[in-house]
């Protein structure tokens, strides 16, 4: 026996009260994926315009873009796809996919869309009037777009924690009751279509609402005759951390507690590239019918038949399964704690991120991280090319680009939260690869300083955050 060897010290013994847990599938099919070089991944942010969506898939080697369309499928959710009915009327996938959506979410009608956004905008031309304001739990960009073109106004009544990134409050997406009951006094509720109510606020950090405090809303919303839409695109995650954090629901199911989340509200818009593990697909599903005829005539006009809705068969039947599988406890609890796994390991090292950490990923705070560069130079878009520079994983920034211009007064939006998303895939991704995009953020970190400001160079006129490009300052 060598002496290196002798001397070693021996492994702790597990801890008996902290077991080990583990995803609860197998890997079946692999994709392979490379590693640039530094050179290769310099020209390629280049040529992009330090914008990561326009990077090449092949230029990435660890994707956080997004975790929108890039889960992996169950073989079940394959097989169903080979029982694909692509009848352009009346596929027998459309009715599955509306008897799961009832079963799980518990709405009486349904519409489906290619994606969230399709519901999106079919839903705000049905319900929005020029001059209308729609409150919400913070702003998610193309929801507010599709408002905004339709006359409509969005006026964020979320409770202040929601924005201070160092909040440690259970549920950051929570409505500020007083400020909603405000704005219902100042505008009327003939001016308020409906409350738009996100689970898990994607732009917060994904920090969930709480089932109290939703019916709160429901309450105080009913009494003015206002309608409550929930952007159900993570509810099973928010109701996930209703099941560990809310009093009296630690018994309860994922799919339990979603029915009861639904159950306080009017409908849902639905991009089921989420939660429903597919890589295309959603839906808008309400419960008045004089809502859902307007709204099934105008899929016709911007999707597709009302029975198929912008989707292939085979697609419809994937989300119908899917719906299936994301309310299945086990699985959110692998899927939210490879998040917690990578959360914990930043704040292990002090990196600066959103707290508590969210559902679907992990949000550096891209302000305190680099406190050298002010807000015009896009911090957060700064972050997330640097993060590819040294490492060639992919992120998203959530901050000022995010957050556009104003519409009546063209200036830029500047949000207190100046963020760049880890977005973590649905069973797509290992503990190992947590561990290198853990240690590229602590690099980066580490040379914070060098990390150069951006400008603007192009702007597209909606949603710059995808195709705008930027230079080094």
């Amino acid at each position: 026996m060598s002496s290196s060897s002798s001397h070693r010290a021996p492994a702790p013994r597990p801890d008996p009260a902290r077991r080990s847990w583990a995803e609860p599938f197998r890997i079946k099919v692999v994709e392979p994926v490379r590693l640039t070089t530094p050179e290769q991944r310099e020209r390629a942010i280049r040529e992009a315009g330090y914008n990561t969506f326009l990077l090449k898939s092949e230029d990435v080697y660890i994707d956080l873009l997004t975790d929108s369309g890039t889960s992996a499928m169950s073989d079940w959710q394959w097989a169903g796809m080979m029982l694909g009915d692509e009848a352009y009327a009346g596929s027998r996938n459309f009715y599955h996919l509306e008897e799961m959506m009832q079963k799980y979410y518990g709405y009486r009608y349904l519409v489906p869309t290619h994606q969230g956004r399709g519901a999106e905008n079919i839903l705000s031309r049905v319900l929005i009037k020029p001059g209308d304001v729609i409150p919400g739990n913070m702003y998610f960009t193309t929801t507010r777009l599709h408002q905004e073109l339709a006359g409509g106004t969005f006026a964020d009544v979320i409770i202040d924690e929601a924005h201070d990134p160092a909040s440690l409050h259970p549920f950051k997406g929570n409505v500020d009751l007083n400020k909603l009951e405000d704005l219902m006094q100042r505008h009327g509720a003939a001016r308020i279509p409906y409350v738009s109510i996100a689970g898990t606020v994607n732009m917060a950090g994904g920090q969930p609402i709480s089932l109290e405090n939703l019916r709160q809303v429901r309450a105080l919303t009913a009494r003015h005759g206002i309608k409550v839409i929930l952007d159900a695109t993570r509810l099973a995650e928010n109701a996930y951390f209703i099941q560990q954090r809310e009093p009296g629901y630690a018994a309860r199911s994922i799919a339990e507690i979603v029915r009861e989340m639904c159950a306080q509200s009017d409908g849902c818009t639905m991009s089921a590239k989420k939660d429903s593990l597919v890589n295309i697909g959603g839906f808008l599903a309400v419960n008045d019918w004089e809502v859902f005829e307007e709204a099934r005539n105008l899929v016709v006009v911007y999707e597709g038949l009302h029975t198929y809705g912008g989707m292939a068969g085979r697609d419809m039947e994937a989300v119908a399964r899917g719906i299936a599988e994301s309310m299945q406890d086990d699985h959110m609890r692998a899927r939210v704690g490879q998040v917690l796994y990578l959360g914990n390991r930043l704040l292990a090292w002090g990196i600066p991120i959103v707290q508590p950490i969210g559902g679907h990923g992990v949000f550096l705070d891209a302000r305190a991280l680099l406190p050298h560069l002010p807000q015009e130079q896009y911090p957060a878009q700064a972050l997330a090319a640097a993060l590819y520079l040294d490492s060639g994983v992919r992120a998203m920034e959530r901050g000022a680009v995010s957050a556009g211009r104003n519409k009546e007064t063209g200036e830029e939006y500047r949000p207190k939260l100046e963020l760049v998303r880890l977005t973590i895939p649905r069973r797509v991704y290992t503990q190992a690869h947590m561990d290198v995009v853990a240690e590229s953020v602590y690099l980066v970190h580490e040379r914070r300083e060098q990390v150069p400001g951006l400008r603007m160079v192009y702007e597209p006129k909606y949603l710059r955050f995808f195709q705008a490009r930027f230079e080094a300052r």
